[in-house]
């Protein structure tokens, strides 16, 4: 007789774990007992013959529930008990120091959703169905252990029947801590946006009501959306007016696969992630002639598609005649989305003609993840639903809090090797998005019991409010405070995900502040565990009125052309070539002089070397887009004429002194601007651009001994970039690496700023060094 405590980390609560450890001791026929630990962890002790623990310990690591994970075993002997069976026994709220971790929100399962129309069933059409496989984790979660009495579930008692079934071990929804019936759970009432109760059945109602025409702000896993009949061109427009949204491509939710290969191409990787547990919204390109309303997504090649993932959204189309409805967050620009019932009243009844709430409590406010799939890879536009709280390996053991950025932000909390990502957090330039961050931060800390703090790391710029947060808690925690440069821990998230230890990396964005005090954005960097190195970057061209040129490009393309012209000639080639742009100035004429003024005398002009801007600059040139809306809005609609390209025109982007010179290729658009078709001068833009940044890549990785090429930032999204660059860096017998786990715009800076956080800790880079 053998026995041994085992101490299991790794994706181990709300999984069906303990149910699973039940079933294979009693079939190894070992005495004992396994429980949840307050880590998020779990222990077993096991009693028996040597052969039969080997036995049992085989099948823990080969026959794991669906969505387990074990990282880490702890085996040690101890002497037997005993025990005359194996059980269950109940959680304990201490732990071992563990880092485990409760799994993200997941999709209803294929067997809930058998259930869910299942007319014999006691849960058939009750919109909270869930079992050990399915339903919300982190949104509810208020604490560990994973028990239903530290989430939101508790403020619903258990009927007879759902505590049956939870309390059987052989039941797939034991210990399910969201399960539920229509007797003991959460329900479903719409009102009008007056707060007026409507009688009959809610969902069957709301469908109805967004088949006529109507918006319906309706209440899920981690907050509320805004919805409405995604065929219906008026009802579309009348949401952006609503939501001050002119061009922001919409989100939509088809009812099944079929429908989606009717509006888009769906490609084998874009149908794994979109039928995924994640179920995220991933951004297929549009099929010609679209099908649906253009206004969903303006002057975009792509539209944001996401399926049902939860009860209340089978049952919505059951009812609806629509198969596509808008599923847009409920916020106004740069607002957190909406979660609670008091507020939805509050905030919407100026945007939504009904609510549909239920009464359930959405602890965690969490939006949907956003993908795209770039030159074949995965590319994570948004981290949040569906992917948060799993962390990211970093080789660096201490405790600590990576801020992010200012805009599209997330924060990272740090612990034994691993950074735990944040959910996606937002523009943290508004006060209501700093609070929501900092009570997330409280609640991340709390989960993953992280009370002390080795360091806290923060972007470079001295006006970010997360900056200024970050320098807040160093003080009142009595915590060492790192910052870092933006485009450094771009690159290094690069490393972190991947696993490297140098990297020639290509860091490509809009605006990141630099160790010089200018903008930078288009940069070449060398990056290894004793050094960090600027080696080449966009040669810097002025940038009139600073951030006002990200809202208004005609700024930005009149600051590269002035390398280029003098005044006058500068004032008829932007009049010639694109005067709907100084139609689209907030002051017109009068403002574009004041424009030309300040280029002459070098008044109010920021340096920059932002490909961001650049790129938005070609937009204005090719007549694509003239104002900013919304986040990479120019580029993207740029990008979007590009793909329709097929005439390289071979123009060149001289690299002078580890300069890349952007404003020869202006010139040479503007040239070929009469003759061309739009299309091949931006695609041939794109190309050549491309070409300068992978050349120069080539050529220091060459000049520094290095193997890797990364590529990071909001730049890297673009697949005509990404594509090519890598096709290049490839060619010259170097590996190109991007990330697939990590976000590769500003929600993904916190890994990076972990990652040379350890550097930093472990005495491989100075202060200085991430600094200047």
């Amino acid at each position: 007789m053998k026995a041994y405590r085992l101490h299991v980390q790794g994706v181990v609560q709300a999984v069906g774990f303990r149910p699973f450890v039940y079933r294979i001791a009693h079939e190894n026929g070992l005495s004992g007992y396994v429980k949840n630990l307050g880590d998020a962890g779990v222990e077993i002790l096991v009693e028996g013959r040597e052969e039969n623990i080997d036995s049992f310990l085989r099948d823990l690591m080969e026959k794991l529930p669906p969505l387990a994970r074990i990282e880490r075993i702890d085996k040690r002997e101890v002497p037997p008990q005993g025990f005359d069976r194996f059980y269950i026994e109940k959680s304990s709220k201490g732990g071992r120091g563990g880092d485990s971790i409760i799994p993200p929100d997941i999709a209803i399962c294929d067997d809930c959703l058998r259930e869910l129309f299942d007319p014999g069933n006691k849960r058939y059409m009750y919109p909270f169905i869930v079992c050990t496989n399915c339903g919300p984790r982190f949104t509810i979660i208020e604490d560990l252990p994973y028990d239903r009495v530290n989430t939101t579930m508790r403020d619903f008692p258990m009927c007879d029947f759902c505590r049956s079934e939870y309390e059987d071990p052989l039941n797939r929804r034991y210990h399910a801590e969201p399960v539920c019936c229509p007797v003991c759970g959460p329900s479903y009432r719409l009102y009008t946006n007056d707060g007026d109760e409507l009688t009959g059945d809610p969902l069957k109602k709301a469908a109805e009501l967004i088949d006529r025409g109507y918006i319906v702000a309706i209440k899920g896993i981690g907050g509320i959306h805004l919805a409405c009949d995604a065929t219906n061109r008026e009802a579309v427009e009348e949401l952006r007016r609503r939501t001050r949204r002119p061009q922001k491509p919409f989100a939509i939710m088809a009812r099944d696969v079929e429908t989606v290969r009717e509006f888009a191409f769906l490609g084998e990787d874009e149908l794994a992630e979109l039928t995924s547990y994640r179920r995220p919204i991933v951004a297929l390109r549009k099929r010609e002639p679209f099908p649906l309303p253009d206004n969903l997504a303006p002057g975009l090649h792509t539209i944001g598609t996401m399926l049902p993932y939860a009860g209340t959204h089978y049952i919505l189309f059951h009812w609806s005649r629509s198969r596509v409805y808008v599923m847009t967050s409920a916020n106004y620009p740069g607002m957190p989305m909406v979660k609670d019932n008091e507020e939805a009243f509050r905030e919407l009844r100026e945007v939504a003609d009904y609510l549909l709430l239920h009464n359930r409590r959405i602890l965690n406010r969490t939006d949907d993840s956003v993908v795209r799939f770039v030159d074949g890879r995965r590319a994570v536009i948004r981290r949040s639903r569906g992917f948060v709280p799993l962390p990211v390996e970093i080789p660096f053991e201490y405790r600590g809090l990576a801020v992010g950025a200012e805009l599209m932000n997330a924060f990272g909390v740090a612990k034994n090797g691993k950074v735990y990502p944040s959910q996606y957090i937002g523009n943290t330039s508004k006060v209501e998005v700093l609070e929501f961050m900092r009570e997330a931060i409280e609640h991340f800390r709390r989960i993953l019991r992280v009370g002390d703090l080795d360091l806290i790391v923060a972007d470079l710029h001295p006006a970010y409010n997360t900056t200024k947060l970050a320098m807040e808690m160093a003080s009142e925690l009595g915590v060492g405070l790192l910052q870092v440069q933006h485009h450094y821990a771009h690159t290094a998230s690069v490393m972190a995900e991947n696993g490297l230890e140098e990297v020639i990396g290509i860091a490509v964005d809009g605006v990141g502040y630099g160790t010089d005090g200018r903008i930078w954005g288009g940069e070449v960097i060398y990056m290894s565990y004793e050094d960090v190195e600027r080696v080449a970057h966009v040669d810097y061209y002025p940038l009139p009125g600073g951030d006002l040129a990200a809202y208004y490009p005609l700024r930005a393309l009149m600051g590269i052309l002035r390398k280029l012209y003098g005044p006058d000639e500068l004032r008829s080639v932007i009049r010639e070539c694109c005067p709907r742009a100084v139609e689209s100035l907030p002051y017109g004429e009068v403002e574009f002089n004041v424009i030309l003024t300040q280029l002459e005398r070098g008044v109010n002009i920021t340096h920059a070397s932002s490909t961001g801007r650049v790129l938005d600059a070609l937009s204005v040139l090719l007549n694509v887009a003239h104002r900013r809306h919304y986040e990479g809005e120019p580029a993207m609609k740029l990008e979007a004429l590009a793909v329709h390209g097929k005439n390289d025109l071979r123009f060149e982007v001289p690299v002078e002194d580890g300069r890349i010179k952007v404003e020869e290729l202006f010139r040479e658009a503007l040239e070929a601007i009469n003759g061309a078709n739009p299309a091949d001068i931006a695609y041939s833009a794109h190309l050549a651009l491309a070409r300068a940044f992978a050349g120069v890549a080539v050529e220091k990785a060459r000049e520094f001994g290095v193997k890797n090429v990364g590529m990071s930032g909001g730049v890297a999204f673009n697949e005509l970039l990404v594509k090519t660059v890598r096709k290049i860096v490839e060619a010259s017998g170097l590996r190109f690496y991007t990330t697939r786990e990590v976000p590769r715009g500003d929600n993904g800076i916190n890994v990076g700023q972990a990652f040379l956080g350890g550097l930093y800790l472990e005495g491989h880079l100075a202060e200085e060094d991430l600094m200047m």
